[in-house]
């Protein structure tokens, strides 16, 4: 077993995990899953300023976890917004928690105070995903995305990582 950070050579593995997600659950509201080429420029837009890791078993990868901008407003550069994916046959294994827990690690170093996740519902198993990793809820937003022909209601989570500081230089 392997977290380590990602590379464009895992995004054919990553979509693979993610392209399922898109076209058959809500859980993700983008309604066609990215090209090769676009998944490729987020990883490498997201591992740059905040943190985008893959967890390997046996050669094989097994999930991804990132974070990126919440919102693109400078006051908003402490605070980062955080997803995670596994594929199907490995989930309620711990991999989600343990990418959680290196993610959450390295924004911290990176000077990231809080952390937000936002849930499309129902998902119970993000829910308690989320909840065992320290999230707490902020509010849920009533019907804010339209798939597959109803509303989703989208729960937002929020995490410290870091004490805020009273005053904070540019990261």
């Amino acid at each position: 077993m392997a977290i380590r950070p990602a590379t464009v050579d895992d995004v054919p593995a990553m979509l693979a995990i993610y392209r399922p997600i898109v076209e058959s659950t809500p859980i993700s509201f983008e309604l066609e899953a990215p090209s090769i080429d676009e998944f490729a420029a987020r990883v490498t837009k997201y591992a740059h300023g905040w943190a985008w890791l893959v967890h390997e078993e046996n050669g094989e990868l097994l999930g991804y976890a990132y974070g990126s901008p919440h919102r693109e407003r400078q006051a908003y550069q402490w605070t980062t917004e955080t997803s995670a994916y596994v594929c199907e046959r490995a989930r309620r294994r711990g991999v989600a928690r343990r990418l959680y827990e290196a993610l959450f690690e390295i924004l911290a170093r990176r000077g990231f105070c809080g952390a937000l996740a936002g849930i499309a519902l129902p998902n119970p198993a993000s829910v308690a995903l989320h909840e065992a990793v320290g999230f707490r809820l902020a509010g849920v937003f009533p019907a804010v995305g339209y798939k597959f022909g109803r509303w989703h209601d989208v729960a937002w989570y929020s995490r410290a990582l870091i004490d805020p500081r009273p005053s904070a230089p540019a990261i």
